[in-house]
């Protein structure tokens, strides 16, 4: 599956004081009417566990000039989503509270209505919210063979 290029996104969500935050590189639109989109998690990571618990989540899809940003929820035993965005322009989501990445080609707030799980992930199949901007005139960042990319690269 390294073969396919995919777009990159971070998910984050608000538990309780704390803020989440991963990247992921399953997003998917499900349908236009109603609107939903599918993310996939390691079924073993906590984020996982906190989405279990929480339905109101946040994906930011990163634009081509972030790849750091990418870099640094990617990693292993990584802190609060709140140090991650540091430095970083954001906001909270008026209908998830979750935190948004700025800058990207475009940012969804949505609400878990179905959870499946698949193998060792599981799937999160949710209502969109809102999107709070949306950038077309950005490039997105992708993975493909293991790494990040500007598209046209």
């Amino acid at each position: 599956m390294a073969q396919l290029a995919s777009g990159v996104g971070v998910v984050t969500v608000r538990d309780g004081r704390d803020d989440l935050g991963v990247t992921v590189s399953a997003v998917m639109s499900v349908s236009l009417a109603p609107p939903l989109v599918l993310i996939s998690l390691t079924s073993s990571g906590y984020l996982n566990e906190v989405l279990l618990r929480q339905d109101r989540w946040a994906v930011s899809l990163l634009s081509s000039g972030q790849a750091a940003v990418a870099s640094r929820f990617a990693t292993p035993g990584r802190p609060s989503a709140r140090l991650l965005v540091a430095g970083t322009p954001h906001h909270r989501g008026a209908h998830t509270d979750a935190l948004v990445v700025e800058g990207g080609v475009a940012a969804l707030e949505a609400e878990t209505t179905k959870v499946v799980p698949a193998g060792d992930h599981t799937l999160y199949v949710a209502a969109v919210l809102a999107v709070p901007y949306l950038n077309p005139a950005l490039q997105p960042l992708v993975r493909l063979r293991a790494r990040y990319r500007a598209m046209g690269t």
